[in-house]
């Protein structure tokens, strides 16, 4: 990768634990995030995958100092925004913008489409003359595939996907450089996800925009990234190209993410190797020691509870696509599943009404 545009190294997110009402007294720590490292290039889409509650949120609102980070850097062009604030923050977040997971909150429902968009120019009136900005509104009205006319409009007046549009309408008021991208797609139906996720590619390809794009959806982020890292309990577990991660993971929870996904050819579906994992998620207030996945992995042995693993090249794999960084003492290209006989089968689905 050339020259990241955003660097991220050794991000930490801790949030105090404390007891008490008057003297209000520390008794840990919830580690949301615990040593995450990525570097972004120019024009590069970077997926963040990872089952719910393993930071990814939390990694998104520190890239655009929405949260303070505990330790660590990120830097832009050189320039570690972790430790600005003032007028030097604000002309950073001009160029590092959000899109919001759920369009029906990230909304101001009192505020028309023209002032939700325009707000930014608001915030740097810099960024375009004031006589000049309700023609910008309609242009990125436009952009975003819906009617200039609608300007006048209020939020509720939008179906989900209309109104993640504003939403990313919104994010490209300033013309940013990077767009963090917070599961913008979850909460919209299958067909209005396709059209969020290629309007997404089209304007990348427009503005020459660099994407965080945090998702659940594993088909999703296949499809619009270049790079993928998995998260697990605070940490990157595993990060590299898509199709090193799709078609050769080696650390044992991309393996087990990957067994889940669903596969709608039965015939496929009945030579396929299914990982059911045991067991749940740690608490981050007290993670286990050594590898937070070993609580959970089928491969753990002794060194798995005393050291904990880097994120760096298996030492196995000197070269070829299985070459990537992954946090595994014991990390294999071949989905290695453990006998059906030491795993509990899955409990059966309870029964309720279907949904639209």
């Amino acid at each position: 990768m050339a020259e990241p545009i955003l660097q991220v190294r050794g991000l930490v997110k801790h949030y105090p634990l404390t007891r008490g009402i008057v003297f209000r007294k520390q008794v840990g720590a919830v580690k949301a995030v615990d040593g995450v490292s990525f570097g972004l290039g120019r024009g590069e889409t970077l997926g963040i995958v990872g089952e719910s509650g393993c930071g990814k949120s939390t990694v998104a609102r520190m890239l655009v100092n929405l949260e303070r980070p505990t330790a660590g850097s990120i830097t832009y062009k050189g320039e570690d925004i972790a430790k600005l604030s003032g007028r030097a923050l604000k002309a950073v977040r001009r160029n590092i913008q959000m899109v919001f997971q759920d369009p029906y909150t990230s909304l101001n429902p009192r505020m028309t489409v023209g002032d939700i968009i325009g707000e930014p120019y608001e915030i740097h009136p810099e960024a375009a003359p004031k006589g000049d900005r309700r023609r910008r509104v309609r242009e990125l009205l436009d952009v975003v595939g819906l009617n200039p006319e609608y300007i006048n409009r209020y939020p509720h007046q939008f179906s989900g996907g209309q109104r993640q549009r504003i939403g990313i309408a919104r994010g490209l008021a300033l013309r940013p450089e990077v767009i963090v991208a917070d599961e913008p797609v979850s909460a919209l139906d299958v067909s209005v996800q396709a059209q969020v996720v290629n309007l997404l590619e089209r304007l990348q390809r427009e503005f020459d925009l660099s994407y965080v794009f945090i998702a659940h959806d594993l088909s999703i982020v296949r499809h619009i990234s270049d790079r993928v890292g998995v998260m697990y309990l605070g940490r990157v577990v595993e990060i590299g190209t898509d199709t090193e991660i799709y078609d050769h993971p080696t650390h044992p929870y991309t393996q087990a993410l990957l067994s889940a996904v669903p596969v709608p050819d039965p015939g496929a579906r009945a030579h396929r190797e299914r990982i059911i994992l045991t067991g749940d998620v740690p608490s981050p207030a007290n993670p286990p020691s050594g590898c937070p996945f070993r609580t959970r992995c089928w491969k753990a042995q002794r060194r798995c509870t005393d050291e904990v693993p880097l994120l760096a090249v298996p030492a196995v794999f000197p070269s070829g696509p299985a070459a990537h960084p992954s946090a595994c003492h014991f990390a294999a290209e071949k989905r290695v599943v453990p006998p059906p006989g030491d795993l509990p089968l899955p409990p059966a689905p309870l029964p309720g009404p279907e949904k639209d």
